[in-house]
């Protein structure tokens, strides 16, 4: 009887032990994590969690052995609390390794989200800067001439490099001189820029950006919608305003949506179908070399119209806002940089050669929107393949879109203003289906009061592409990783800055004047 009482007494104080011993490895550990240490890189955390993983299956073996009465329930459940929160920093995304007895499901949901391949991500790249704004280009040629080329080249090197630079402020070095990414998203490294006096300035100001960028990307679908299906038909009775009523009808069902799966693969199709219809457009172009008007050409520039060039420029190349998330889903991160060079590479070349060949061809006939100068033969066969591009696009920036603005004001867990969109069912309240009516009715309204594709574009560039594609990248990693920047990195990064803030501020003083003139006046495209 004594000795089963050592017995039981000696087990209680082992199991006091481990657990007074993984819970100090907890608080040590979520100390750590706090004070931004990370204790290896993704693999070696994965190899520290295995092993850990097995020391403790090795313990509570050892218990169960010695063990055979109901108090291994308790010292089993301390154990698995001290482990599954004592090792969560040593995960990159902050998860710990799963219990033991659930390696299974942690694996299962590793297999679940899939990492992509350097030319997945790539060829997700190119539909963000190789899609429908390109028809703005030769516009913006038709205002520029050879600096609108030089342009076309600058803002593809620039936003190349800004895209380098602001996943390099995602990442900082442990103790061991290893990079470990430490933040996810443009709104981490923003915050992490206006900490500790405003920790979250930087993300109101990063996400108010991508909200103007998004809703404006999404009237200026509804903007080339009416535009492309007047100059298709222009023998019907019906005006621009009309043709873009038309298409804010077949959009309203997109508030209803509750996932993009069906979209995205009619998206893909179009977007092939685009990029078909670019090489139509320049084979049509390339058929009348010999007109080609090189004289047209010239150095000068339109001081008053060129700064509305530059937006248009700077805002077919954005595509810095979903960065992180795409670098953090692939593969092998090492590879991103290479992905952005051939990417950018790319972009550059076809869309200087679109731009020139179009340009040439038209001179100083050129509209804003490129197919409106094709013959009415094989204009509206190429419009209808547009229209269709940019209704089946629209879903994914309004998407995103409705997400950050749910975020921002409609999330009880974050004490929002608003109470949440979604009920406890996961349906979606009546507030939320009215935030996104809401939206898509303001996209039109926009649309009608200011159908002036050219200059929409160039006030989207100059506001939100300027500021998070050259701005906010260079000022950021200035102040995030200054004191390890070589000498012509600080230079590179304060050119940028400097001229992405003249670029901004002109771009936009003459978007605003163009779009003043032309509501005043009654000017339409």
């Amino acid at each position: 009887m004594a000795h089963l009482i050592r017995s039981k007494f000696q087990n209680k104080l082992s199991n006091a032990a481990t657990s007074m011993s993984n819970k100090s490895t907890a608080k040590v550990s979520g100390m750590m994590a706090r004070m931004g240490f990370q204790a290896a890189t993704d693999e070696e955390g994965l190899g520290f969690a295995a092993c850990d993983d097995l020391d403790y299956d090795h313990r509570q073996g050892l218990q169960m052995d010695i063990m055979k009465s109901d108090d291994m329930e308790g010292g089993m459940a301390g154990g698995e609390d001290g482990m599954a929160t004592g090792d969560s920093h040593y995960q990159r995304d902050g998860t710990g390794p799963p219990p033991s007895g659930s390696k299974a499901s942690g694996l299962g949901e590793e297999e679940k989200s899939p990492k992509i391949t350097a030319w997945e991500a790539g060829w997700n790249v190119t539909n963000a800067i190789q899609g429908m704004f390109v028809l703005g280009l030769p516009y913006a040629i038709l205002h520029g001439g050879y600096l609108g080329l030089f342009l076309i080249i600058f803002a593809a090197v620039v936003c190349c490099y800004t895209g380098k630079i602001l996943i390099a402020c995602l990442y900082e070095e442990d103790e061991d001189g290893q990079l470990v990414r430490v933040r996810d998203t443009y709104v981490d490294i923003a915050n992490a820029c206006c900490q500790p006096r405003f920790p979250s300035l930087g993300g109101h100001i990063v996400n108010v950006a991508q909200i103007i960028e998004l809703v404006m990307t999404c009237i200026l679908y509804v903007v080339v919608s009416g535009n492309l299906m007047y100059n298709s038909f222009p023998t019907l009775p019906i005006s621009q305003k009309s043709w873009a009523i038309v298409a804010t009808a077949a959009l309203l069902p997109c508030a209803f949506l509750k996932n993009l799966k069906s979209v995205s693969k009619f998206s893909l199709l179009c977007t092939i179908a685009h990029f078909v219809i670019n090489i139509l457009v320049i084979a049509y172009c390339l058929s009348r070399a010999r007109d080609w008007a090189w004289d047209k050409v010239k150095f000068y520039i339109d001081v008053k119209k060129f700064p509305i060039s530059i937006g248009i420029i700077v805002f077919s190349y954005t595509s810095q806002i979903f960065l992180p998330s795409l670098e953090g889903n692939m593969q092998k991160p090492s590879e991103f940089h290479c992905m952005m060079n051939w990417t950018h590479i790319a972009a550059c070349v076809l869309k200087g050669l679109f731009a020139l060949v179009a340009y040439l061809t038209w001179a100083d006939a050129t509209k804003e929107v490129i197919t409106d100068n094709l013959p009415s033969t094989i204009r509206a066969v190429v419009n209808l393949f547009l229209v269709s591009k940019a209704l089946l696009s629209y879903p994914l920036p309004f998407f995103a879109a409705v997400e950050v603005l749910e975020k921002s004001f409609f999330n009880e867990q974050e004490r929002t203003w608003f109470p949440n969109c979604y009920g406890g069912d996961g349906r979606l309240k009546a507030w939320g289906l009215t935030l996104r009516c809401s939206l898509v009715v303001f996209t039109l309204l926009m649309a009608i009061y200011v159908p002036h594709f050219a200059l929409l574009m160039g006030l989207t560039g100059s506001m939100t592409g300027a500021g998070l594609c050259f701005l906010l990248p260079s000022l950021f990693h200035l102040k995030l990783l200054w004191r390890k920047l070589l000498w012509h990195h600080v230079f590179f990064d304060v050119a940028i800055f400097v001229i992405g803030g003249i670029c901004a501020i002109s771009g936009f003083i003459h978007s605003m004047e163009g779009l003043i003139e032309a509501y005043k006046y009654g000017i339409e495209d």
